[in-house]
């Protein structure tokens, strides 16, 4: 299992925007979602447009591939794509991905271990 968080910058003049999209996803794109096989996918939205996303999955590339091959998700992120700062192309494969620099869990795990 992979844990994936990423940021992207909304556009300030499009957060209300961002936040009316965001409560009521299109069934269809939340299924094109589960069943590219990302799971435990959140999205979090700051006052000054900074949004972080999380999701777990057994293959980064297997789910972007289907995401990438998706109708519905090439839909949703031609809407999307308006809302962001800067963006150049579909947020789902433009998006910044950030390192990963602690994990409780695994640690435990190594802590554990010694």
């Amino acid at each position: 299992m992979t844990r994936v968080c990423f940021r992207m910058q909304v556009a300030p003049e499009h957060m209300e925007r961002y936040r009316e999209r965001h409560a009521a996803v299109w069934p269809a794109m939340l299924r094109a979602i589960a069943s590219a096989g990302r799971r435990n996918y959140s999205l979090f939205l700051d006052d000054d447009g900074l949004l972080i996303g999380y999701y777990e999955t057994d293959s980064v590339e297997a789910a972007d591939a289907a995401l990438a091959a998706s109708e519905v998700a090439a839909a949703w992120e031609e809407e999307m794509l308006r809302l962001f700062d800067g963006a150049s192309g579909r947020a789902d494969q433009t998006a910044r991905i950030l390192p990963e620099v602690f994990n409780l869990e695994d640690q435990l795990v190594d802590a554990d271990r010694r």
